[in-house]
């Protein structure tokens, strides 16, 4: 029996990952870098402003919104946080704090900021929504409901919100709600791309075809990013299409030959079709693009071992517990090998 396990789709996309869209990475800047960062072009002028004016909460507001669109979202939450502080009666800083720290899976400390916001304004869609968001997130599935529902009274077009009403449903397994939702997220806004994976997503599950629609909608809408092909790519090896699985994978990493998951299945299959020494070197390129995988080293211990290789085998089962000590598997191959 082949150990580890495929990588399949994840309903949620990746786990919750569809909740955050974190920026930046959050390390710690020296005092030059934090200038750089201030006199870059787009942000300067506004900069200069804050220097001759620094009570104005606004031009906080306005230079943090750069800083987002630039993916700088540390200095950018620092620059919200002012502007609230400067003036707190206005919502969409506090909205702005709350969402980034979200983003940031900082839970606890994003729910009094959007709490404000929600206080300050009660019609602020964007906080609801973000706070509909935290509360899918704990499962407090009621709660979220109301959050949504206060925008649809507002805004009964509002396709965000018909999105996360969807993702509730499949949290709780009402599958037919779910895609009603979904579906009404498209025809307020036919080109929302969430909305067309996640229907991918549940027609997979039911092995229908028409879930490659869907992820060919959503690749037509985005063609740098590559999951949709992956998940083609699981679809059809869940069918037992081993080559048009094969296909897909091929396809994914032609257009990014990071996509450690594509190289992954390929391994995968592979080794189901005997192809030893190139599972192998499938394997071997997802250690070095996420050299944390125990599942990537697992696999590439099978390889060794299939080859007669037992020493390179006994050595990736080691790593694999290096990365996860309770990887049953990993142990029971050790001890098969008398190690």
């Amino acid at each position: 029996m082949l150990g580890g396990k495929l990588k399949y789709i994840v309903i949620l996309i990746a786990g919750a990952s569809f909740l955050f869209a974190c920026n930046d990475k959050g390390k710690k800047t020296s005092t030059t870098a934090v200038d750089a960062v201030y006199e870059r072009p787009g942000v300067k002028d506004l900069t200069d402003q804050i220097a001759s004016d620094p009570k104005n909460a606004k031009l906080y507001y306005q230079r943090g919104n750069v800083l987002v669109r630039l993916q700088l979202d540390t200095f950018a939450i620092k620059d919200f946080q002012q502007a609230a502080k400067l003036d707190s009666t206005k919502a969409e800083y506090f909205s702005a704090v709350g969402s980034l720290m979200f983003e940031h899976k900082d839970i606890s400390g994003s729910r009094p900021w959007l709490q404000k916001a929600m206080q300050l304004n009660p019609k602020d869609p964007r906080a609801h929504l973000k706070f509909a968001k935290l509360l899918l997130f704990l499962k407090e599935y009621p709660g979220a409901f109301d959050e949504i529902n206060t925008v649809l009274r507002q805004d009964v077009y509002n396709p965000e919100a018909y999105f996360l009403k969807g993702r509730i449903y499949q949290d709780l397994k009402d599958t037919s709600k779910a895609i009603s939702s979904y579906q009404t997220a498209l025809q307020v806004a036919p080109d929302y791309r969430d909305a067309i994976i996640q229907l991918g997503t549940i027609y997979a599950a039911k092995h229908d075809q028409i879930a490659i629609k869907y992820y060919d909608n959503a690749f037509k809408l985005d063609t740098s990013d590559v999951f949709p092909l992956y998940a083609k790519g699981v679809f059809y090896q869940e069918l037992n299409n081993m080559e048009a699985a094969k296909e897909m994978y091929k396809a994914c990493v032609l257009r990014d030959n990071q996509y450690a998951n594509a190289y992954f299945n390929m391994g995968f299959v592979l080794m189901q079709q005997d192809s030893t020494e190139k599972a192998l070197r499938q394997f071997d390129l997802v250690t070095k693009i996420t050299p944390n995988d125990p599942d990537a080293y697992y696999n590439r211990g099978k390889c060794h071992e299939k080859l007669g290789q037992k020493q390179e085998a006994i050595a990736d089962y080691k790593q694999a517990l290096v990365f996860d000590k309770d990887y049953k598997d990993a142990t029971a191959a050790l001890k098969r090998l008398g190690n």
